[in-house]
């Protein structure tokens, strides 16, 4: 008799509350590993139902409630198992998950990670020492927690304790010192007022200097992982003094090489800017504060009856406002990154091939990366670390 009642001590009494999610799961009847079906409420089956048929819901997910509302069906472990193309013993496992934790627990796989072996109040030390030091290595951070806790930790298990605290591995921003949030918006408001006021007879360039040195820039690519790759460095350190413009409406440059960018070299510029626009009547030209672009000679060149040029300043420190400054990236990225020149004549004609020929003979294509969508950079967006 005794063994009768063990065998039937499983059966529970129903639950007082039906309606409750089946974490109460005394209203299941099991006889031996038997489940019974019968089990679900109609507001879990249709939970389960709803999530099995979510075309939105993961793949694992969805056949695990399946699995489930089968069950309830009264469909033996087998027979699941079978429609499903599995193995019985998943279908019980599964069935286990669902009795432990319900949805939460169908949604759960095993390799959400263990617990921290730091306590609470370890984390927040470790958090408040890396925002203080910002350490540039993991072996920085795995020395430190040696020391102050005893604890050694791999440098994977060291990484995915970092992303676990809300860090990453980040370069820092090149920031120009002393930006004026008010200045870079005067700037951006004078600027696109021009452009919405001008007549068809007046044009806008931007005008900068850049001095390209005769070396391979190391750039990423994707290479075969077991092989490393260099590039080779030249012995020399010849470069070019470029004094260059562009009309960001035509894509038209102007390009000199000069013995060195002074005043002389941008009344030059500034000349063969008036020889190519023919057609206008007034040509905005927009510098940085260059000192050889505020030069007497410049101002008195400026002042001489017939000038078409009108000089407009950027903002000390801003340039991020001068769209130029995104063909000088450009022309790196297609000529000196992992590119070798055996010579300086030939890198010579590389550089000023791209500049004078290839950019406006393919504006369209190039447009895209040489824009005036200015922005203001605003310093209290950043944490300046140095």
């Amino acid at each position: 008799m005794a063994k009768f009642a063990a065998f039937f001590a499983d059966i529970p009494r129903l639950s007082e509350k039906p309606k409750n999610w089946l974490t109460l799961w005394s209203n299941r009847i099991r006889f031996g590993s038997v489940i019974r079906g019968g089990f679900l409420s109609a507001e879990d089956r249709r939970a389960l139902t709803g999530l099995a048929r979510d075309g939105l819901a993961e793949h694992r997910v969805a056949r695990r409630a399946n699995a489930i509302v089968l069950l309830d069906r009264g469909w033996s472990c087998q027979r699941v198992a079978a429609a499903l193309l599995l193995d019985d013993d998943t279908v019980r496992a599964w069935q286990r998950a669902y009795e432990q934790g319900g949805v939460e627990g169908l949604k759960t796989f095993g390799h959400e990670g263990s617990c921290s072996r730091l306590r609470r109040e370890q984390e927040i030390a470790l958090s408040d020492w890396i925002d203080a030091h910002c350490p540039r290595s993991t072996r920085k951070i795995g020395a430190w927690l040696k020391r102050s806790f005893g604890l050694s930790y791999s440098r994977s298990g060291l990484i995915a304790l970092l992303h676990r605290l809300g860090f990453s591995y980040r370069k820092p921003e090149a920031m120009p010192r002393g930006l004026d949030d008010a200045r870079q918006q005067a700037f951006i408001d004078a600027y696109e007022n021009l452009l919405n006021t001008m007549s068809n007879d007046e044009a806008v360039v931007f005008v900068d200097a850049v001095h390209p040195t005769h070396q391979v820039r190391p750039a990423g690519c994707w290479a075969r992982k077991d092989v490393a790759v260099a590039v080779e460095q030249t012995t020399g350190r010849d470069r070019l003094n470029i004094h260059g413009a562009i009309n960001l409406e035509t894509g038209q440059t102007q390009v000199l090489t000069v013995e060195k960018v002074d005043g002389a070299s941008l009344i030059k510029l500034l000349s063969e800017v008036e020889r190519t626009h023919p057609a206008m009547r007034l040509i905005h030209v927009f510098l940085d504060n260059a000192s050889y672009h505020k030069a007497d000679i410049v101002k008195e060149w400026l002042a001489k009856t017939g000038r078409k040029v009108v000089p407009h300043f950027l903002p000390p420190y801003c340039p991020h406002l001068d769209p130029i400054e995104r063909l000088w990236a450009l022309m790196h990225e297609n000529v000196t990154h992992n590119r070798d020149y055996k010579t300086f004549g030939e890198f010579r004609r590389a550089i000023l091939t791209f500049l004078r020929q290839t950019v406006p003979r393919h504006w369209k294509r190039f447009c895209d990366r040489i824009t005036d969508n200015l922005r203001v950079i605003h310093r209290a967006d950043f944490r300046v670390i140095a």
